[in-house]
């Protein structure tokens, strides 16, 4: 008999970067790691799952931004000449640590790596990791979920309703033009919720979303105090979702998380920065500029410790050890609670997806662990989707979730302070602008020419309105990409809705740039 319900998301996104008027492009190493760490090694984790038919249920969100970059002809080849410059590097390793034990051996791991990587990608997924994931999907193991079109953090965008709705919309619409499926379940970027955002997910017909504990904690309710151990249905009949936090923090957690342990590969110590660069120079988009190669050799060791290396039998075993830990407490967790409660309590782990591989190596191993443990349980706790939860028809509350998002403080302060709140005027004053531009043209004959550039127009504000910028800025990493990565998307607006204001619309600036912001192909600003 089943006491209660594990349900695993995660959440997978990468920021639109797409710069075909280069060569190479620093920034588009963000998906060529997250490629070879996290995405591909999760689709090899569910095609071992299912070839040892295990019983597991896990939800995977997928952003509009992250599809476009999979399913893009020009990222596809460069990244499999990232893969080549990798597997080049790393034979050079294998060479160069020949009287260096430990190193030869971690270099001839990462020459395995990078090879099945390589051979995986290009022959076995045939360039295209979406499918890979769509067809756990279909075998009726994985649930594919999707997020707002650009990710822009939706209570900050909320001054027009207009733009909360294209952001969802224009997702949605994005994640079914790719996959064919209609998403039951939505990710709030940033698990940021807004009292009433509910209602422009029940007309794109989402059932359920997530938010963060104390968006439950704090809901306004006229049941019994709220907990985050079943859903909070909303007027409108939409379910949220609340995020457990017991097993974020052990998984999240600085202090306490799993990735922290000594024994796992330290992210921050790559050969990258370590090796002569005159070394490490034919392998660098830019020969004068240190990035991660994806070769470490040092563990995390310890704080205020000289870094020790990199063991992968000893963390390979931890991920194990740490899996059973996990489902230890998962259990012991739904024990109490199955007694406590007067319905079948569903306990939602969260995480992004790029925390599995990319920050922590070990990741992976660890999911598949826990996945494996699960199904050989007899102790009365199975992983289940969220909309498997809803359509077992189980207990739930009613109410209104309260204003929160997943980041620091709970709210959006990360998104919103001296860092980065010269963006949002900009942002809404465009946004304003296009409304009008909308509202002046409606009733009239637009040419085809003029549509282009209106929706060219409206693809650059969504680019905007993203809310990886802001982050950036908050966190001051690659401050002026980001920077730019704004004002370039602006400027692009504003000479559109010149351009189109004074039907003097220049074609073949506009073609470029159709070709330099190539998402949402089918975007049409009359819907």
């Amino acid at each position: 008999m089943n006491k209660g319900y594990l349900s695993i998301v995660l959440h997978a996104h990468l920021p639109y970067v797409h710069h075909p008027e280069y060569e190479h492009f620093f920034e588009e190493n963000w998906l060529f790691e997250a490629m070879t760490d996290c995405y591909l090694p999760l689709a090899a984790l569910f095609d071992r799952l299912q070839l040892d038919a295990v019983d597991y249920r896990i939800t995977l969100s997928l952003s509009p931004t992250l599809l476009t970059m999979w399913r893009d002809p020009l990222l596809q080849t460069r990244y499999l000449r990232h893969l080549q410059m990798q597997l080049e590097l790393a034979e050079q390793e294998v060479a160069r640590t020949l009287l260096q034990p430990d190193f030869h051996a971690l270099a001839l791991m990462y020459q395995q790596l990078f090879r099945t990587t390589l051979n995986n990608f290009r022959d076995h997924y045939q360039c295209d990791i979406l499918a890979a994931f769509i067809k756990h999907q279909q075998s009726g193991k994985l649930e594919l979920i999707t997020t707002a079109a650009t990710h822009g953090f939706l209570p900050l965008l909320n001054i027009s309703e207009s733009a909360v709705r294209r952001q969802i919309k224009i997702g949605i619409d994005t994640f079914k033009a790719f996959t064919g499926i209609q998403p039951r379940g939505f990710w709030l970027p940033e698990c940021a919720y807004y009292p009433g955002v509910e209602k422009h997910l029940q007309a794109e017909g989402i059932e359920y979303f997530y938010v963060d504990t104390h968006g439950i904690l704090d809901a306004k309710t006229t049941d019994q105090p709220p907990g985050v151990y079943a859903p909070l249905i909303c007027e409108n009949g939409v379910a949220a979702f609340g995020r457990d936090p017991a097993s974020s923090r052990q998984v999240w957690s600085a202090e306490q998380g799993y990735p922290g342990d000594a024994d796992y590969r330290e992210y921050y110590r790559d050969i990258g920065f370590d090796l002569d660069l005159d070394y490490l120079a034919p392998y660098l988009q830019d020969e004068d500029t240190r990035v991660n190669t994806g070769i470490k050799y040092y563990r995390v060791t310890g704080s205020d410790l000289a870094k020790q290396t990199y063991n992968p039998q000893q963390a390979r075993y931890k991920a194990q050890q740490h899996a059973v830990d996990f489902v230890r407490q998962r259990q012991a967790q739904i024990d109490i609670l199955s007694q406590e409660l007067a319905t079948t309590p569903i306990i939602v782990a969260p995480y992004d997806a790029e925390l599995f591989g990319h920050w922590w190596f070990e990741g992976p191993l660890w999911l598949e662990a826990v996945l494996r443990l699960l199904n050989d349980s007899s102790e009365g706790l199975k992983t289940r989707t969220c909309s498997d939860y809803l359509d077992l028809h189980l207990g739930a509350q009613s109410g209104t979730p309260a204003a929160s998002s997943w980041g620091e403080n709970g709210y959006s302060s990360y998104w919103l302070n001296e860092s980065n709140d010269w963006i949002y005027p900009l942002i809404h004053k465009a946004n304003d602008e296009l409304e009008k531009l909308l509202a002046d043209l409606q009733g009239r004959v637009v040419n085809a020419l003029q549509q282009r550039a209106i929706n060219q127009a409206l693809r650059s504000l969504l680019l905007a309105q993203a809310s990886d910028w802001p982050f950036i800025l908050k966190s001051g990493t690659t401050v002026d990409y980001a920077k730019k990565r704004i004002t370039d998307h602006l400027a692009r607006f504003n000479y559109l809705h010149d351009a189109i204001r004074k039907n003097r619309i220049n074609e073949r600036y506009l073609s470029a740039l159709e070709v330099m912001d190539d998402i949402f192909p089918d975007l049409d600003f009359k819907t």
